[in-house]
């Protein structure tokens, strides 16, 4: 009955995955929510970065971040998460403490109706604007659920998982749909009077780009971007772990690393979005434009937003 338990649940992380995974077990962060300028390259993850907030284990503040011009962005003003559709009543109220108006949702209808909708506190708006998976979701499911190890190494070893990812950023700048939707939540953030958080699934591809888009339009530089990018690989590195032990020991993966492609994130990437932006539009600036519609007075109140 125990075992029979344990695959049950390995089953349900399955498909709940997105983006492309949610984790195994909600780890609150440790400490309060402190709001204070710390270095933007770092080894150990500042104090004030991630939320204390139960039942997340990426969620954190853009605030801190030096920019060209040697300002600092704001705490307390943008926040990125995973997705907030299991947090226990406590992770709620830990939320309502962040003053929040809006929560924006970066996942599809599918991954909401797997996973369910986000738990908030009364009074802050959720805000759908769905970026597509590329069938993601639906990809890494059906190579769970075969428990066949040779079908698994076939659509996953050898490079195609890794190569799944870049197509998958590329597609972020290339889907006019992706496009429109990260437009719209970056106005809403600069349009904004209250804070606003966004996600995805899993807290690291789509709003990974999302928040790299946001810092370095109001002048972070690539690099400090690159490294807020990278942390969801040891935020999340316990939890994925988990949900790796959890299916070899539910005998549906024999060889659970060949997922690791999927939950890290890395900076080749990064470096497809980035690139498909310039290929496409010349500049990132001109992405940001041309790319996303964001004119210059929808940039500047970004700017003055965020930073400080």
């Amino acid at each position: 009955m125990r075992c029979r338990a344990r695959a049950a649940g390995a089953v349900a992380l399955t498909l709940a995955l997105a983006g492309p995974f949610a984790p195994v077990a909600a780890h609150a962060a440790a400490g309060q929510h402190l709001r204070g300028a710390r270095s933007s390259h770092f080894h150990s993850v500042p104090a004030p970065r991630v939320l204390a907030v139960p039942g997340t284990v990426n969620a954190r503040d853009m605030g801190g971040y030096r920019t060209y011009d040697g300002k600092v962005t704001r705490w307390g003003r943008v926040y990125r998460s995973e997705s907030l559709s299991k947090i226990p009543p406590e992770g709620v109220t830990a939320l309502g403490g962040l003053g929040l108006g809006s929560v924006v949702d970066l996942r599809t209808a599918a991954e909401v109706q797997a996973d369910g909708t986000d738990r908030l506190p009364a009074g802050v708006t959720s805000l759908p604007q769905p970026v597509d998976d590329t069938s993601l979701f639906a990809f890494i499911g059906q190579a769970v659920r075969s428990k066949d190890p040779v079908y698994q190494q076939a659509v996953l070893g050898d490079g195609k998982a890794e190569e799944r990812m870049r197509t998958l950023y590329r597609g972020f700048v290339t889907d006019s749909a992706d496009r429109a939707a990260l437009g719209a939540v970056i106005r809403t953030v600069a349009n904004s009077t209250k804070p606003v958080l966004f996600h995805c699934s899993a807290g690291k591809d789509r709003t990974g780009i999302l928040a790299d888009t946001v810092l370095r339009a109001v002048g972070v530089p690539a690099s400090t971007s690159e490294s807020d990018y990278l942390l969801s690989n040891q935020l999340r590195a316990a939890s994925d772990q988990a949900l790796r032990d959890q299916l070899k020991a539910s005998g549906y993966m024999q060889n659970p690393d060949l997922l690791i492609p999927l939950q890290e994130v890395r900076s080749d990437y990064l470096a497809a979005f980035r690139d498909q932006a310039v290929q496409d539009y010349g500049s990132f600036g001109a992405f940001l434009t041309d790319g996303l519609g964001l004119d210059v007075p929808t940039l500047a109140r970004l700017r003055a937003r965020l930073v400080g």
